[in-house]
């Protein structure tokens, strides 16, 4: 029986449903805290992407020409330099937060996106591996499709028994939301 959700495909909508899923479970009365990756554009082009909490904080994820602070390894993917520091000051507390919130029943942990970018951080990497792991907790993510060298944690997790992976398709993108929560509220019995 699968407990975590994953949605896997090209960049069609998975950020789109993971919050319409979000906003759904919500207004059922399940607890949902997370974060998301979103484009960041100026003047027309993409200049980066940002990482936004489910309560609104937002801070840097990645930027064109972003320099590393002094001391630090360069974290690049393609053009686009990751700034480890703001994300993990982002994404590791709401992290830790579904590993041990308390109180009766299951929570959902969005994650979007387990991805290159987001891999630079060890950290990071524990605390997926911990909250996959954490009874009462259900992730709700996105991972990219394969191409390329493999990424290890995205493998485990495509691999692992107590995970639905969603195949997101132009096709198939107006109708999954349905059966994304349905699967969702279903780990949570």
């Amino acid at each position: 029986m699968a407990r975590h959700v994953f949605l896997t495909g090209p960049p069609v909508g998975k950020t789109t449903l993971i919050h319409k899923a979000s906003e759904v479970l919500k207004s059922s009365g399940v607890p949902v805290d997370g974060f998301y990756t979103e484009e960041v554009r100026q003047g027309g082009r993409r200049i980066g992407f940002d990482v936004v909490t489910l309560s609104g904080t937002r801070g840097p994820l990645s930027r064109v020409g972003l320099e590393p602070p002094p001391g630090k390894r360069e974290c690049r993917v393609g053009q686009y330099v990751v700034d480890l520091t703001s994300f993990e000051q982002l994404a590791l507390p709401v992290l830790r937060n579904a590993d041990c919130s308390s109180g009766p029943g299951q929570r959902v942990c969005v994650i979007d996106e387990i991805g290159k970018m987001e891999l630079f951080s060890q950290l990071f990497i524990q605390a997926v591996r911990q909250t996959l792991s954490t009874p009462g907790t259900i992730i709700l993510g996105t991972i990219p499709v394969p191409k390329g060298k493999p990424l290890a944690l995205v493998e485990e997790i495509r691999n692992r028994k107590d995970v639905k992976v969603f195949n997101v398709t132009k096709e198939n993108r107006n109708h999954l939301l349905p059966d994304i929560v349905t699967c969702v509220q279903s780990s949570r019995k």
